[in-house]
């Protein structure tokens, strides 16, 4: 099992930064690659990034590449999403996730899932 704990949520201005946190931890983590999606009210859930523990592999989803970062700490078991540029696009519930493969952006492939953290970007 997979236990993963979201903090760093927020109300930040647009054009702002916000870092997200997850927490792992479990006997099968580091088996796993960490992904964050987010969600919108009335939309589906939406791949945002993805990393693999050793740090070799990271994945971004189109809208938010060069503006977000995906990054590990091992000795922290935590998965880090540095946001910048932030747009009021981007308000949503963003979640962390455990999955077998960094390059799936489908979040039925994610197994673990965390309680999700509410980033709101004003205009």
């Amino acid at each position: 099992q997979v236990q993963l704990v979201e903090s760093g949520g927020g109300l930040v201005q647009a054009g702002g930064s916000l870092r997200l946190s997850c927490a792992a931890s479990g006997r099968t983590f580091r088996s796993y690659a960490m992904g964050w999606f987010r969600q919108a009210p009335g939309k589906e859930r939406e791949f945002v990034a993805a990393v693999t523990w050793s740090g070799g592999f990271t994945n971004y989803g189109d809208s938010v590449k060069g503006r977000f970062t995906i990054s590990t700490d091992n000795a922290k078991n935590t998965v880090y999403l540095q946001m910048s540029s932030l747009k009021p696009e981007d308000t949503a519930v963003y979640y962390c996730a455990a999955g077998l493969l960094p390059t799936l952006k489908a979040a039925k492939e994610y197994d673990f899932w965390g309680q999700g953290t509410q980033v709101t970007v004003s205009s």
